[in-house]
């Protein structure tokens, strides 16, 4: 019997939920919040696996990630260039984030709209496991005061910040303008289907939580093809009793 490519456990203990210890010092494992969003589950990476992928074959050293409620894609970065590291393609200090293997930034104003993240504490899953460079900002203040003024070149972006079409709008003409010759950007919630289905439970904490995704899917239609290549990855309704992904779009500057 052929065996899974890949490592089930790993998969399930690390990428796709947290593990704690309770007050008696018994292991929790609870599941990534948001990662639905992506199509995962237990042993599922859902679209996570294309931007992990994307990472491998692209050798993306810097990694940014605008906004994230779990945590998903920032472990799947980090995991991607050590994994590549692992493969004798990254070579030197193995470092997380200050060797030669590149770095993930986590950048999330964690101001509620669109959900609380659950990772900032010191000792959380995350943090302790993956290690992410954290700016606490806004994705304009982080990009003016801290990717343009340490002069830094972005090889993989993932925009999942505010959804407004501004928003979103804002992210991609500010970000894109520092991506690296060969960079990727990747825009999460993208697919219309999905969201014209979506049910919002009719409860203040979810309601007050929800940001909906017409930005970003308004926004990739607007973008302009003489100058991006685009690429929809849309998996709703494929398979109707599974999780499917909300939507990712790849851009490349042609």
């Amino acid at each position: 019997m052929l065996t899974s490519l890949q490592n089930i456990e790993y998969l399930k203990n690390n990428l796709t939920n947290n593990r704690s210890l309770d007050e008696d010092g018994n292991e929790i494992i609870s599941e990534v919040p948001y990662r639905w969003s992506h199509g995962a589950t237990d042993l599922h990476l859902g679209d996570g696996l294309i931007i992990y992928s994307l990472i491998q074959y692209m050798r993306a050293k810097t990694c940014v990630c605008l906004g994230s409620g779990g945590g998903f894609i920032p472990r799947l970065m980090t995991q991607a260039r050590v994994d590549l590291y692992h493969q004798e393609i990254f070579q030197g200090n193995a470092d997380y984030n200050w060797g030669n293997i590149g770095t993930t930034y986590i950048v999330d104003a964690m101001n509620g709209i669109g959900g609380n993240v659950n990772w900032y504490d010191s000792e959380s899953f995350l943090r302790k496991e993956f290690s992410p460079r954290i700016i606490h900002s806004t994705t304009t203040e982080a990009f003016h005061n801290y990717f343009v003024l340490n002069d830094i070149k972005i090889d993989y972006l993932h925009i999942d910040a505010g959804h407004s079409y501004e928003n979103v709008k804002e992210d991609f003409e500010l970000y894109s303008e520092i991506l690296s010759k060969d960079g990727i950007i990747s825009i999460h919630d993208t697919d219309a289907n999905y969201a014209n289905k979506f049910i919002v439970t009719d409860d203040v904490k979810q309601k007050s939580h929800f940001d909906n995704w017409n930005g970003p899917i308004q926004f990739i239609k607007e973008i302009d093809n003489t100058i991006w290549q685009t690429f929809d990855l849309f998996n709703f309704g494929i398979q109707k009793n599974k999780p499917a992904s909300t939507g990712l779009t790849l851009i490349r500057k042609k």
